[in-house]
């Protein structure tokens, strides 16, 4: 049975790609290479260069392919840009989402699991904040992706369609067998910034925010590791499969690190210390943003393997130094 999964090219999806292939599923990618690279996708795997949100094309390719579940991470993910530039998340998270859901309800794929975000909280009430807190997402970012957490609900009480809404919180990381990991250009992402900071790939980094009420003053996140996060999705899978309904859920593992903190653990793992400036808060940051993790652990029987900081940071390291080996050649 194949599954469908939309940004394959990129970070995650390359990881979701993999994480399938492992456990002898059948995935296809489809991802239009804008963010994405296409040499992270093994050469096993059928991979089309298209738009998702071209309806009448994907509907041809969930049919031509027989496609069983949907997989969707494309998108575009840097919640500060989204501030400054919304129409593109619209476009590119909501209404391109709408239409992929459309091509599969016309296709008759009935399963569907979306890259949502803790972004969608907002400043949340509580810490850690749970899938049934008030939702008032701060940034456009945030928003895009509620509307189309909103969107599944309403199809699925209208069409034979199913779907998982998995709300990230900060994903890093890379594979632990070093097959793929993050590749984008001007990557936004803290621990991805910190390790090529260290690797000398750049000459400094910033701490946007000193003055939050948290344990050192910088901002504290709930980071997850992006191999644990995929496996998540493939037991989403199966529980779709075994007739599961709807369901949102938080994908985190319940505890932060402090930019402070993060940022030292990286020095520490690479021996590197490296030039930290300190800066403004940017607009849409939350203070402290951690996941109440009970109902997937429940729900999914999920037991994440590389619950470490020092793990996510070691393998982070590891890939950014493959990439540059990749990148002389």
């Amino acid at each position: 049975m194949t599954v469908l999964i939309t940004g394959g090219a990129g970070y995650i999806g390359s990881h979701m790609v993999r994480c399938l292939l492992d456990a002898g599923e059948t995935p296809l990618v489809v991802d239009n290479l804008v963010t994405g690279f296409d040499w992270l996708i093994p050469e096993t795997v059928p991979f089309l260069q298209a738009d998702v949100g071209d309806i009448a094309r994907m509907e041809t390719i969930l049919r031509e392919h027989a496609v069983e579940a949907v997989i969707h991470f494309a998108g575009s993910v840097v919640l500060p840009e989204s501030v400054s530039n919304p129409l593109k998340y619209y476009r590119n998270n909501t209404a391109v989402s709408r239409n992929l859901i459309e091509a599969c309800v016309t296709a008759g794929v009935d399963k569907f699991i979306f890259s949502s975000t803790a972004a969608v909280y907002g400043d949340p009430d509580e810490v850690p904040v749970r899938e049934d807190a008030p939702l008032r997402p701060q940034s456009p970012y945030g928003l895009s992706k509620l509307m189309t957490e909103l969107m599944l609900k309403d199809v699925a009480a209208a069409h034979p369609f199913r779907y998982t809404a998995l709300r990230y919180f900060n994903v890093a990381g890379a594979d632990p067998k070093g097959r793929t990991g993050q590749a984008t250009l001007n990557a936004t992402n803290l621990i991805k910034i910190a390790c090529e900071t260290a690797l000398g790939k750049r000459d400094h980094m910033t701490i946007f925010g000193t003055d939050y009420p948290t344990v050192d003053g910088t901002g504290v996140r709930d980071y997850i590791h992006v191999w644990d996060l995929v496996e998540a999705h493939r037991l989403a899978l199966l529980r779709l499969r075994a007739g599961g309904d709807s369901v949102v859920m938080n994908c985190g593992y319940g505890r932060g690190s402090s930019v402070r903190q993060v940022i030292d653990a990286v020095q520490a793992a690479s021996g590197a210390r490296f030039d930290v400036r300190l800066g403004d808060r940017r607009p849409g940051d939350m203070p402290e943003v951690i996941a109440a993790n009970d109902l997937i652990t429940r729900e999914l029987n999920w037991k994440p393997q590389l619950d470490d900081l020092s793990a996510i940071i070691r393998h982070a390291l590891d890939w950014e130094a493959a990439l540059s080996r990749r990148n002389r050649i």
